[in-house]
């Protein structure tokens, strides 16, 4: 039996094809991996261990709000330990620290509310990205810049669709 957390990795056509021998492999992992040839690889879990992780998340992130919220000097123990979870936020300016710090715990706590953390996801990506745009001197220099140019208005990004 696995001892970590790690998927076990299997063609989706072995499920397909060898169903019951490869479901029994969920003993050894808590979840597969079903790499697809025409498509996104697929996660599969049993809707007990689903549930469960749902339940620690959901847990955790009440925990990171209550504490945020409550004690006066936990906003800053969460600044304090935001470089350990998150070594990025080094090259975000003091000021966006705070702003990412407090849109995290309201984006993990509407998240958890409706039960899918793709928001979450999505404002990790977006912040670690405009932490890489300021550790390049060059392209934070190229992107924040005035180029001394109107290039007209933008188009309406629904007519293109």
């Amino acid at each position: 039996m696995a001892t970590d957390n790690a998927a076990v990795s299997v063609n989706f056509s072995e499920l397909v094809n060898k169903n019951k021998q490869t479901l029994a492999r969920l003993k050894e992992s808590p979840r597969l991996l079903l790499h697809r040839r025409d498509g996104e690889d697929l996660v599969l879990t049993t809707a007990v261990r689903a549930e469960q992780d749902q339940t620690v998340v959901s847990a955790a992130t009440r925990i990171l709000a209550a504490m945020a919220r409550r004690e006066p000097g936990s906003t800053e123990l969460l600044l304090d330990i935001l470089p350990d979870a998150f070594p990025w936020v080094r090259f975000l300016p003091e000021t966006d620290v705070h702003a990412f710090a407090v849109e995290l715990v309201d984006t993990m706590r509407a998240a958890d509310s409706v039960g899918n953390s793709a928001s979450v996801a999505q404002l990790l990506i977006a912040w670690q990205h405009t932490a890489e745009v300021h550790s390049d001197p060059v392209l934070l220099a190229a992107l924040t810049g005035d180029h001394g140019e109107d290039y007209g208005p933008v188009p309406d990004p629904r007519d293109t669709v």
